[in-house]
């Protein structure tokens, strides 16, 4: 397929401008298999393995292999590669283990090493062009921004990585199966020849999400980009991160449960990246941009928090980071979104940048938050996740449930603030102010049901009573409003006037002062009795007769004359 593609015709180049292609050759593998085990070798696990069959696929074009001493330093240090071109994360294979070490140590720049997977079946050949120490700490702090070794991408360092690193170009023998999404792999080569000779697409929007099942606020942005683009592709990564996420089987599921239902199916094309979580931040979120750039997307939709772990990074670090690059060398637009919530005061999602109500009418979209609720076993509003794509995560969350003290992995309390900002300082969603906010130390998984029974309930009834009303107000045509509406309000007139004319008798009878304050009514406290009634009287909403609605049409010409009359 790679010579149907013609590159000087796409609107979109390949990062470094050349796709990398590092598989060997059908006809020649066969052989090179033989030899290479005839070569020292290396044992690697499946995540080196996935990463390998990534820089030989091209989906980390201009790279071909592990990166030499000069640009690992480079990267750690400006991010980007020795010759300038941005590159955001060091491509490093730094073996870990005794025998893996012993092999090191004998080799030389110039070898040839077999990478074999843990059945010792050869999957690469490793070309040595450089064999360099590395310092882990200095690795941890440019990349990561802390040595904390509670961060995972920190961890990852000191448990996964040897002490000797080894560049050079690689050759991929075998790719490693993909079990269930086997049959929805692409490769680059693949979605350059779908996207621009198949369906000759003229852009191509990338979306690239990892933990969580799809949900509303992912929705807001894809449907934003295909206002304006040709084609969305939708990349779930297919490689957990953190054991507490819903697993990848599901989150495929739940995209195609919903794209099946709610998306363009010419326009929107679902394929799973298998790409190894680096946790860098907003480094790693460069570099997904740059992965959408070598399949061929043309834009690249960055959320909020991409690729965020905890606390680590400011809120908009992901966004920020972009400043750094002209959009010249980055060669992709980036399109950033802030953080995308549902206002029931608008009846719509939005973002602070749509929206001016605050957080007494939202509900937020939380992918922490999502993942709680649904381990809680509790349907999230439908504003926030649909239900199709909930039937899959409520399933596929991992750990499955609570435990005795109905405890997930977050406390209650963080589920809550995350999802319904309303919760803690207002009565109601869309209520008052409470007397006093609540602790948030004192919420229980109880709090956590009301709170999604009252989202639930009222989420679009906002909206509705505000427009009823306008309705009750505007409509001149009387028949689309409830007649049980005003006779209801003429019934309340009816009852309050009879007992204001009953209370009109009692100042005639009242005394100046009463004997007894806790039996008798003096005549101040009557009057002020009298004129409490008076004012609930004119609260009462009015309904509005035929007589007054037709003295409200003002305007009314000959209809004659638009019809074509020259006269009435």
């Amino acid at each position: 397929m790679e010579s149907t593609l013609n590159f000087e015709n796409y609107p979109q180049q390949p990062h470094g401008g050349k796709l990398v292609n590092q598989v060997v050759p059908e006809h020649l593998r066969a052989a090179e298999i033989e030899r290479a085990r005839s070569l020292p070798s290396i044992r690697v696990d499946l995540e080196a393995i996935i990463t390998i069959e990534m820089i030989a696929t091209g989906v980390l074009s201009p790279n071909k292999g592990f990166m030499k001493k000069e640009d690992y330093l480079s990267v750690l240090q400006d991010g980007r590669l020795s010759n300038g071109t941005i590159w955001p994360v060091p491509l490093s294979f730094a073996p870990i283990g005794d025998r893996n070490a012993e092999i090191i140590s004998k080799l030389n720049v110039g070898d040839q090493v077999a990478l074999t997977d843990s059945a010792g079946e050869p999957v690469a050949i490793l070309d040595i062009e450089d064999i360099f120490a590395y310092d882990k700490a200095h690795r941890a702090e440019k990349l990561f921004g802390t040595s904390d070794r509670n961060h995972p991408g920190v961890d990852s360092i000191y448990r996964r990585m040897g002490e000797t690193s080894l560049g050079g170009t690689l050759h991929l023998l075998n790719r490693v199966d993909w079990g269930p999404f086997e049959k929805l792999r692409r490769e680059p080569k693949d979605t350059w020849h779908l996207f621009y000779e198949e369906l000759n697409f003229r852009s191509v929007a990338g979306f690239i999400t990892g933990a969580n099942p799809l949900h509303r606020g992912h929705e807001y942005i894809h449907r934003n980009a295909l206002e304006e683009v040709d084609g969305l592709f939708l990349q779930p990564l297919v490689e957990m991160a953190k054991r507490e996420y819903v697993r990848h089987e599901y989150r495929m599921l739940a995209y195609r449960n919903v794209l099946d239902t709610y998306y363009p199916k010419d326009r929107s094309i679902l394929s799973p990246l298998r790409v190894t979580y680096i946790f860098a931040g907003p480094r790693e979120t460069v570099l997904h941009a740059l992965i959408m750039k070598n399949y061929g997307c043309t834009h690249a939709l960055i959320g909020r928090d991409h690729a965020g772990i905890g606390d680590y990074y400011d809120k908009y670090a992901s966004h920020n980071i972009f400043d750094q690059f002209t959009p010249a060398e980055l060669g992709i637009d980036v399109r950033l979104f802030h953080e995308v919530f549902y206002c029931t005061r608008c009846a719509s999602h939005a973002s602070t940048q749509t929206c001016s109500h605050n957080e007494r009418f939202r509900l937020n979209i939380s992918g922490t938050g999502i993942r709680e609720m649904l381990r809680h076993g509790i349907l999230p509003p439908k504003e926030v996740v649909r239900p199709e794509s909930a039937l899959a995560g409520i399933q596929g969350v991992q750990p499955k449930g609570v435990d005795e003290n109905f405890m997930g992995t977050l406390p209650v309390s963080k589920v809550i603030q995350s999802m319904y900002p309303f919760y803690t300082k207002y009565t109601r969603l869309g209520g008052t102010l409470r007397p006093q906010p609540l602790d948030p130390s004192t919420l229980t998984v109880r709090d956590l049901e009301v709170a999604t029974a009252d989202a639930r309930e009222h989420a679009t009834t906002i909206f509705d009573e505000v427009y009823r009303e306008y309705s009750d107000l505007l409509d001149h045509n009387r028949s689309l409003q409830p007649t049980w509406l005003y006779d209801t309000r003429a019934a309340l007139k009816s009852l309050q006037t009879r007992l204001i004319n009953d209370l009109a008798e009692k100042p005639k009878q009242a005394p100046h002062t009463a004997s007894d304050e806790f039996m008798y009514q003096d005549r101040a406290e009557v009057e002020r009795e009298l004129e409490v009634a008076k004012r609930l009287l004119q609260e009462i909403p009015k309904s509005v007769c035929p007589e007054s609605m037709a003295k409200r049409t003002w305007n009314v010409l000959p209809y004659q004359r638009y019809r074509g009359a020259d006269k009435e």
